[in-house]
């Protein structure tokens, strides 16, 4: 921890504009580096989600909260002044709770999503089309001359669920768009992640003038009392973000009250480096299932490479997945840090096994515990050549730091390994030109690719993917649509 900043961890929830205690008692949060106790925090019980999800349908229901552009705007802002009042801190909470290295605090984990996930959703509250014309015309069902309009109204009450790879980062863009087309929410942390949340709800309760109600931060131990969001005929949308097996779920749990849903789900994503791209850039990308320790659904974690040059690249990632030590996250010179806890370092152990097992060539790392790292949930980097894209460290997701290197034949054989997956949710393309790089991007399936080591993260821009991906957009006016109900008016034209 940074000397110079003493965290302050908020044990409370936030329910209808109060502090409050889990009737549940309260559970315990495990630092994943040194797997010690940062301490407690409120455990809801399904009584407490039901009251925050009552206190967001009144908000929603009796408030002028949807309608009312201006405090929307102004609360938002507020929320964005408050968070950098407590940057720092928050910084260092990361770095405690989630196990992200501290360089990735300075990017996606904190200082990116803070920099917009709030300011673009306020500046679009008064860019955003929320009534267009289709003009008048003689409509022959009722033999009149009318006026058509379309507009757009927040959904209502949202739930929204959030993993624990990417917390702060996920939470503020959903938050920031949910709140500013004037939805209230309902926000269920994950267990191993909870501060960050609560910080955000004591914000709210202290420095903002956001209604009591508008936002409910419910902490829970049980994943079931999350559940309730899914369940309840009070709650319009599910905004969720985590696993295609939990999203499928959603599905078919929410069906039942016909909810609106946006899933961002898992990924396989591949990197393809094409015959005529820069190569040893091309075999650099293979190292981004180290960033994080690989907890993040859009790495790229399957690399392509050309037969021509297979093995030049393998001796290339050799040395690279050689030079990647996992370590303390709090060192700003640490790409890996820990997993987030033993469960997922068990279920990572069982599929670098598993790879070995159906004959992909181990050539860096493995399942042991690293060295000299005793305590900490750990794993090494861990490289893999030979990779047949049937096998399943090709097919699943495996949320750790694990590459699989797949060799292809020609361009038409790439698109089609790249493909073929369940998934598509992001991937690269390396190239010798942009133009070439785009034309494959074209040709694969996929919601989010970048060109030559290009990304085009923001709040701006739409994130989600295809397939068992998931279903929608996060970000962008793609994803202030999804926050929204359509709702065609006509009158007699005058």
């Amino acid at each position: 921890m940074a000397d110079t900043v003493q965290v302050r961890f908020e044990t409370r929830m936030l329910i209808d504009g109060k502090l409050v205690d889990g009737q549940a008692g309260t559970f315990t949060n495990i630092n994943p580096a040194t797997e010690e106790t940062l301490g407690e925090v409120a455990d809801a019980s399904k009584a407490d989600m039901h009251r925050a999800i009552d206190a967001a349908r009144r908000a929603f229901d009796e408030t002028d909260w949807s309608t009312n552009h201006a405090l929307r705007q102004r609360c938002l802002l507020q929320l964005q002044e408050a968070l950098e009042s407590e940057q720092e801190e928050l910084r260092e909470e990361l770095i405690l709770e989630v196990g992200c290295p501290r360089a990735i605090t300075h990017g996606p984990q904190l200082d990116a999503p803070l920099a917009d996930g709030l300011r673009y959703p306020a500046k679009l509250i008064d860019e955003y089309p929320w009534e267009n014309s289709l003009g008048d015309a003689f409509v022959s069902v009722t033999g009149m001359n009318t006026t058509r309009r379309v507009w757009r109204e927040p959904a209502g009450v949202v739930g929204a669920i959030v993993p624990w790879n990417f917390p702060f980062e996920v939470t503020i863009q959903k938050i920031g768009q949910a709140l500013g087309t004037g939805c209230t929410v309902v926000l269920k942390p994950a267990p191993n992640t909870p501060y960050n949340a609560t910080r955000l709800g004591r914000l709210i309760a202290e420095k903002t003038d956001i209604p009591p109600g508008v936002v409910n931060v419910v902490t829970a131990s049980d994943h079931f009392v999350g559940e309730e969001l899914t369940l309840s005929p009070k709650v319009d949308l599910i905004s969720f973000t985590g696993s295609t097996v939990v999203g499928q779920r959603i599905m078919e749990k929410g069906a039942a009250t016909m909810k609106r849903l946006f899933l961002e789900l898992g990924g396989k994503s591949a990197t393809i480096v094409l015959e005529d791209a820069d190569f040893a850039l091309g075999c650099m990308m293979g190292i981004a299932p180290c960033m994080h320790a690989g907890q993040g659904c859009a790495n790229p974690t399957r690399l392509l490479l050309p037969r021509s040059r297979y093995d030049e690249g393998i001796e290339m990632l050799k040395g690279i997945y050689e030079g990647v030590a996992p370590g303390d996250p709090q060192d700003p010179a640490t790409l890996c840090g820990p997993v987030i806890s033993d469960k997922q370092r068990s279920r990572i152990r069982g599929y670098i096994d598993k790879g070995v097992e159906e004959g992909a060539r181990l050539v860096v790392g493995g399942s042991e515990q690293p060295a000299g790292l005793d305590r900490g949930f750990f794993v090494k980097p861990t490289l893999f050549a030979d990779v047949d894209n049937k096998m399943t460290i090709a097919q699943e997701e495996i949320f750790g730091p694990v590459l699989a290197v797949i060799p292809y034949t020609d361009e038409d054989d790439a698109v089609r390994i790249a493909n073929d997956s369940p998934y598509g949710l992001a991937g690269n393309v390396m190239a010798g030109s942009i133009e070439h790089g785009l034309a494959v991007a074209r040709r694969l399936r996929a919601g989010f690719l970048g060109i030559n080591g290009a990304a085009g993260y923001g709040a701006d821009t739409p994130f989600g993917g295809y397939k068992a991906s998931g279903i929608g957009r996060q970000n962008g006016t793609a994803g202030f649509d999804q926050y929204t109900e359509i709702k065609s008016v006509a009158y007699p034209a005058g």
